[in-house]
C-alpha cells in the first residue's frame, strides 16, 4: 500500500510526534511503502535499515513569518504536491485540505477556544477574537469536518468525537474512536530500574526525594502555572517538580520565584528520551486546560507512573481511579489538584506497574496501528457513502 503522511514537522520532540514516528516505523515493518509529506524533518525514522530506506520525504513549502501563512500555505502546497502523484491513502495529521483520513489529534479547534477562553482575560479574549489565524483555522477546520472532502475522521477520544459532532455535524458513522498507542517496548515498568538511579544522580536528586513530571510543550495550554501553584501547596519539604519540555520557562521560573517553590523546581528542557524521566518519576503531573488526548500521559502508565490530570484531557477516559492516576474535574481547582497528587504520593505505584504489566497489551502501538488499517481497508474498499 502506497501512504501519504502529512506532518508540518516530522520530530522526535513531543508526545504527538512522537505517535506518528511510532506509526510511521510500524507502517514500514508491515512492508507499506511511506511518504512523508512535511516542511521540516530533524531525523529519519528509527528502525531497520532496508524499512528506512523506503520512507520517502517531500519538503512542503511553506511560508515563513505569520503564523497565518504557514498555515494556509502549507495547506494549499501540500494539496498541489499530492495531485502530483498518486497515493492509495492520503492521511493528514494536519490542517489540511486534501485528505482520504484526517486524524483530529490536535483536537476541534473551535472547542479549544471556548476552553481556553475560561481561563484569559477579557482583553485576551478580543485579541483572539480578531486574530486571522483562529479565524483561518476555523475555515479549515470546516472543509476537513465536511463529509465531501474526508471519508474518514480518525478521533482519539469519545470526547473528540463528540467535540466534531457538535461543532461540525460529521456523521458519527464516520469517525473511528482509535485510542492512542504506545511503543511498549519503549515504555514499560523496567524504565525505572533502568534509569532511576542514573537520572536522579543527574539531576541532584537521592532516592528519598518525591518526584513530580510535568512534561509537555507549550506550558500555558498544558497547564504548568497550575501544576507549579499545586506544588507551592503541599508542605512536603522533600519533592520536585521537573518540568521537560519545548517552550520558554522564564515566566514559570517566575512564578515559582513569586510562590517561594523555585528551589522545588527543575527545567529540564526538550528531551528525545522521555523514559529516562518518567523511570525517575513518582507522579506525572498535567493538569492541561485542553488535550485531545495526551502522549505523555500514556507513556507515563505504560512506564508505571501514575497520572494526576483534569477530565477535558481525552486521556482521562483510561484513568482507573487510584489506579492508573486520578482526575481532577477543573485544573485551576488547586486544592482538587493538591489533594489528587498527594493521593497518589501517599500511595506507592504499585498497582499503576501491576496495571502495565497485565494490561499494557491494551495500550499498545500495535493495536492501534491495526485498526489505523482498517480505516486504509475501509477507504479502498469503498465502504464509505
Amino acid at each position: 500500500m502506497k501512504v501519504a503522511l502529512i506532518r508540518k514537522k516530522y520530530s522526535p520532540f513531543g508526545g504527538a510526534e512522537r505517535y506518528v514516528d511510532t506509526l510511521v516505523r510500524h507502517l514500514l515493518d508491515l512492508g507499506h511503502e511511506v511518504h512523508i509529506f512535511a516542511n521540516e524533518w530533524e531525523s529519519a525514522t528509527r528502525g531497520t535499515q532496508s524499512a528506512t530506506q523506503r520512507l520517502v520525504f517531500h519538503r512542503v513549502p511553506m511560508i515563513k513569518g505569520l503564523s497565518v501563512l504557514k498555515l494556509l500555505s502549507f495547506a494549499i502546497n501540500v494539496r498541489r504536491l499530492l495531485k502530483k502523484e498518486r497515493f492509495e491513502i492520503v492521511h493528514s495529521f494536519e490542517r489540511t485540505l486534501y485528505q482520504d483520513i484526517a486524524r483530529a489529534g490536535d483536537g476541534c479547534h473551535k472547542e479549544w477556544l471556548i476552553q481556553r477562553a475560561k481561563y484569559e482575560p477579557f482583553w485576551k479574549r478580543v485579541l483572539v477574537g480578531i486574530n486571522p489565524l483562529h479565524w483561518s483555522f476555523l475555515w479549515i477546520e470546516k472543509q476537513i469536518f465536511d463529509k465531501k472532502n474526508t471519508q474518514i475522521v480518525i478521533a482519539n477520544s469519545q470526547r473528540g468525537k463528540e467535540e466534531i459532532i457538535r461543532h461540525y455535524g460529521f456523521p458519527a458513522e464516520r469517525i473511528r474512536v482509535i485510542y492512542n498507542g504506545v511503543d511498549t517496548k519503549r515504555f514499560n515498568p523496567a524504565c525505572r530500574g533502568k534509569f532511576r538511579k542514573a537520572v536522579r544522580d543527574f539531576l541532584g536528586l537521592s532516592e528519598d526525594i518525591r518526584v513530580l513530571l510535568f512534561l509537555g510543550s507549550g506550558f500555558e495550554r498544558k497547564g504548568l502555572k497550575f501544576a507549579i501553584e499545586s506544588l507551592s501547596k503541599i508542605n512536603e519539604p522533600k519533592i520536585k517538580l521537573v518540568v521537560a519540555g519545548k517552550d520558554n520557562p522564564k515566566r514559570y521560573r517566575m512564578q515559582a520565584r513569586r510562590l517561594g517553590v523555585v528551589d522545588k523546581v527543575i527545567f529540564y528542557g526538550p528531551t528525545k528520551e522521555p523514559e529516562r524521566l518518567y523511570g525517575a518519576a513518582d507522579v506525572f503531573v498535567l493538569p492541561t486546560i485542553y488535550e485531545p488526548f495526551s502522549n505523555a500521559c500514556l507513556e507515563a502508565i505504560a512506564s508505571g507512573v501514575p497520572v494526576v490530570t483534569s477530565k477535558i484531557n481525552g486521556f482521562s477516559e483510561f484513568i482507573e481511579d487510584g489506579v492508573t492516576g486520578v482526575c481532577v474535574e477543573d485544573p485551576s481547582d488547586i486544592e482538587a489538584l493538591k489533594g489528587a497528587i498527594q493521593r497518589l504520593l501517599r500511595q506507592d505505584n504499585r498497582e499503576t506497574i501491576k496495571w502495565a504489566k497485565t494490561k499494557g497489551r491494551l495500550i499498545d502501538v500495535e493495536n492501534h496501528v491495526r485498526e489505523t488499517v482498517k480505516c486504509y481497508e475501509a477507504v479502498l474498499a469503498g465502504m464509505l457513502k
